[in-house]
């Protein structure tokens, strides 16, 4: 699959329009308004959005139409229970929508199978340890278990491992009505996280939000590494101006994220 061409679900993303803020602000107050022409002109607009989240999941062998689809549903639920009375762009409120019904989809179809030889042997296994339990008043050995059974003692242990239920990412710990909270989601990864993925559209939505001078500086300061002084010297201002820029510039980025 070539996602710059894409061929999901026969849509084909790279034709379709990228909406601005201000074209989502009208079709959602048109939607509000009870507007279903603009509800499918807002779906269409954010298809892409759709499409750069389930990417995030193409490693799992999963049928990326399937994944589409259901990010789709995601993206849907967004538009529906979207607060416009709220200052949060859409795409903020939007994109962990998307990802967690994408993630209760991989969770419900997370299912491993086991052959039926490989669960026989499974439990005539746990049947004999039992035996064998009994007998030496102690816990029998893998190798005890498979010279009873007449099997191979790596056979016996890969077939007690595979009946043992998985610890799936997706399994709920806690629910208090509403979302749930996964495992996925006390696991904690530095440098790929959905956090991290969202703190850092907001910080990009802050950034946009910067005058050219104050982006120029910010830029230069973090993204380059220069000095205030350095900076100073190029702008052609001083190095306190630079600093006092710096400063209400970080501050303002806070107050946006």
């Amino acid at each position: 699959m070539q996602y710059n061409k894409v061929e999901i679900c026969g849509v084909n993303t790279s034709k379709l329009k990228v909406l601005s803020d201000a074209e989502k602000k009208d079709l959602l107050d048109r939607i509000k308004e009870g507007d279903e022409a603009a509800r499918a002109k807002l779906i269409d607009g954010n298809l892409r959005l759709v499409l750069s989240i389930i990417q995030r999941f193409s490693g799992r062998n999963e049928n990326m139409d399937d994944l589409f689809q259901v990010g789709c549903i995601g993206l849907i639920k967004a538009i529906d229970n979207f607060n416009t009375d709220l200052d949060v762009k859409f795409s903020t409120y939007a994109v962990p929508m998307i990802i967690g019904e994408v993630r209760r989809y991989l969770r419900d179809n997370n299912t491993i199978r086991v052959s039926r030889s490989v669960r026989d042997l499974a439990y005539r296994a746990l049947q004999m340890k039992e035996e064998l339990q009994r007998e030496m008043n102690a816990e029998p050995s893998i190798e005890k278990i498979a010279e009873k059974l007449g099997e191979k003692p790596e056979d016996v242990a890969q077939a007690i491992e595979a009946i043992i239920e998985p610890v799936s990412l997706y399994d709920p710990v806690y629910n208090d009505g509403g979302d749930s909270i996964y495992i996925m989601d006390q696991v904690r990864d530095l440098d790929s996280t959905d956090d991290n993925w969202l703190e850092d559209i907001a910080l990009r939505e802050a950034l946009k939000k910067l005058n050219e001078r104050e982006m120029k500086i910010i830029n230069m300061r973090f993204f380059n590494g220069k000095t205030q002084m350095e900076i100073a010297e190029e702008i052609g201002i001083s190095q306190a101006q630079v600093s006092r820029l710096e400063k209400g510039a970080l501050e303002r980025i806070r107050k946006n994220m």
